[in-house]
């Protein structure tokens, strides 16, 4: 079995954005890669889930908060290397996209915060350029 750290192969990740109005849900990572920082929810997919089960199932583990019908939004690769640039982490992420039906946030599982922020938040929270661009992707296809 490959371990998420230094990997022999790419980990499939998921994530979920799930939108109120305007405002998308982000949580604070509790662990690596990324510990601390601000990011979409989500997640490994479990052997034999569906990609939309484990979507919805990381963002209720992660927020408290449930969605309705999902769109894919995006799908990119996580790299993160060490000083000797050996591969430390290596995430391909498909994230879906939904809008919001219920649920308040509350972190839970690999989060420490989660909440809702309006589209002039999002540029003071250091979030990664991929994240960026997939909630501005997620936000124009839902509105499709």
């Amino acid at each position: 079995m490959s371990s998420r750290e230094y990997p022999d192969r790419p980990w499939i990740g998921i994530g979920c954005l799930a939108f109120r109005g305007d405002d998308v849900l982000l949580v604070r990572r509790a662990r690596p890669p990324r510990q601390g920082e601000w990011s979409i929810p989500g997640g490994a997919q479990m052997l034999g889930e569906p990609a939309e089960a484990a979507a919805r199932r990381e963002l209720l583990e992660e927020t408290g908060v449930e969605v309705g019908p999902l769109i894919l939004a995006a799908c990119v690769d996580a790299l993160q290397r060490d000083a000797t640039g050996a591969i430390r982490f290596h995430y391909t992420i498909i994230d879906y996209a939904a809008r919001w039906v219920s649920g308040e946030p509350t972190p839970g599982d690999d989060a420490t915060e989660a909440r809702f922020f309006a589209p002039n938040e999002l540029q003071l929270l250091g979030l990664w350029d991929e994240a960026l661009r997939v909630i501005a992707e997620a936000r124009r296809r839902l509105s499709e």
